[in-house]
């Protein structure tokens, strides 16, 4: 990055080529043949769009056997527990066999 040198405003940097508007003025706005949107018009008071469907109501959820729930949780707790214990055996293992093979 090059910093301005001279006597320019510091905001000279940063202006637009071909622009000589002077540092304490705002740009002059780009002339085109764009006037803007269009104005709009509010709604009228009260208008909401047209309802065609009504939902139908909400179903009852069937009522749930928080004892078989919580069996289940366990269960699946137990498995986990499992598969971790599995790993780590295999980890101390492979450990085991590293250190062995690096002393020995």
């Amino acid at each position: 990055m090059t910093t301005p040198s001279g006597g320019s405003a510091p905001d000279d940097y940063w202006r637009r080529p071909g622009t000589d508007a002077p540092a304490d003025q705002p740009p002059a706005a780009p002339v085109s043949g764009y006037t803007g949107p269009p104005p709009s018009v509010p709604p009228p008071t009260g208008w909401r769009p047209p309802v065609h469907l009504q939902p139908a109501p909400p179903r009852q959820l069937p009522p749930q056997d928080m004892a078989y729930l919580d069996a289940a949780e366990q269960r699946s707790q137990r498995v986990t527990y499992g598969f971790g214990a599995a790993a780590g055996v295999v980890l101390v293992f492979l450990v085991c066999l590293l250190c062995s093979r690096i002393i020995f």
